[in-house]
């Protein structure tokens, strides 16, 4: 008796042993957002909640941000090994910090959510009536960075438009209140925010910039570079269960929503929902993505977006693409299909 009960124990030790191994072996994962846990945050919980980081060895811990422009340092320093932010502002941080150790793995807006969104009973109608007006702009949005690329692509004479700087939390007020006739802003941040104030939707007139000649890609997974040299297998699976999080939110926005809300108890479900579907909808599962999966780029849009980001911006040194995003960590099983 004695010696079968050293062997149960022995064995019960030897399967403890190997669970904490396991449990040891999980690869922890600080992942930085681009903003607050709205809507579209949902299918990175989604991605924790329904266990597809950790089918990956991925323990990640999700942070909220200031703006698109708010990861890139908290990458680039090693803070977080992952991180949300502006294909753009990629670009331009690079070649102000030439060497720095960040990369874009995964494009998942493929529209940029960039847009001008303003009121039309103010006479914003179209873009040219920005001209003579107030434009409310966050100096921190990625929707403002883009601007002067919509500008230039539409023939807008910015020394006519009164540019505002606002704050985040006050942009959509200030339209709501009429002290600004329109705001850049991410298409379904700032449209649901003003219409939530009052503004009814009839009343706002939101123009995505993509559909007006800008050739930019949004928001991409961001990665250390150093981080992921060493840690590869890490990188490739945790795009894959990015994409599986934004495939479950895809087949059920909502849930994914209430999987999201116990992180940020006072949000409405409804309201980011309709965020969440917007997102989907206008810049996620975009006809390029249905036909190739997410996280890649069209090499020929690619060009043109550098080319257009150099009529804007004076690169201190030659700009370099493939510095800017790799394909090299996407997975090559299908996972990015939706």
């Amino acid at each position: 008796m004695l010696q079968r009960a050293l062997k149960v124990a022995a064995l019960g030790l030897s399967l403890s042993g190997l669970t904490a191994g396991v449990a040891a072996a999980e690869t922890a994962i600080n992942f930085a957002l681009d903003w607050k846990f709205e809507g579209p945050a949902a299918p990175w919980f989604a991605a924790v909640d329904n266990g597809h980081f950790g089918a990956e060895g991925l323990k990640v811990e999700i942070q909220a941000g200031q703006g698109s422009l708010d990861a890139i340092p908290k990458v680039a320093t090693g803070a977080f090994q992952f991180g949300f932010a502006d294909m753009n502002s990629i670009a331009k941080f690079l070649d102000q910090n030439p060497g720095a150790p960040i990369t874009a793995v995964m494009i998942v807006y493929d529209k940029p959510a960039a847009a001008i969104v303003g009121r039309k009973s103010q006479g914003i109608n179209e873009l040219k009536d920005l001209e003579g007006k107030i434009l409310g702009a966050p100096p921190p949005d990625g929707a403002w960075s883009q601007f002067p690329a919509l500008a230039n692509a539409n023939g807008l004479d910015v020394s006519k438009i009164t540019v505002e700087p606002v704050g985040f939390p006050t942009r959509e007020p200030m339209l709501a209140e009429g002290k600004v006739d329109a705001v850049t802003g991410f298409s379904f941040t700032s449209f649901l925010n003003t219409r939530r104030l009052g503004v009814p939707a009839e009343d706002l007139n939101v123009m995505l910039m993509a559909d007006y000649g800008v050739h930019y890609y949004g928001n991409a997974v961001i990665v250390n570079t150093d981080f992921a040299k060493a840690n590869e297998a890490a990188v490739t699976g945790f795009i894959k269960a990015a994409a599986k999080g934004w495939q479950d939110a895809a087949k059920d926005p909502k849930k994914a929503v209430e999987g999201m809300i116990p992180r940020t108890p006072a949000s409405d479900v409804e309201l980011e929902t309709e965020r969440l579907e917007l997102a989907l909808r206008d810049v996620v599962v975009t006809d390029y993505v249905k036909a190739n999966g997410m996280g890649g780029i069209d090499a020929d849009r690619y060009a043109k977006s550098i080319e257009q980001l150099k009529e804007i911006y004076e690169f201190k040194n030659a700009p370099t693409p493939e510095l800017y995003y790799t394909d090299a960590y996407l997975p090559k099983d299908g996972s990015l299909k939706f």
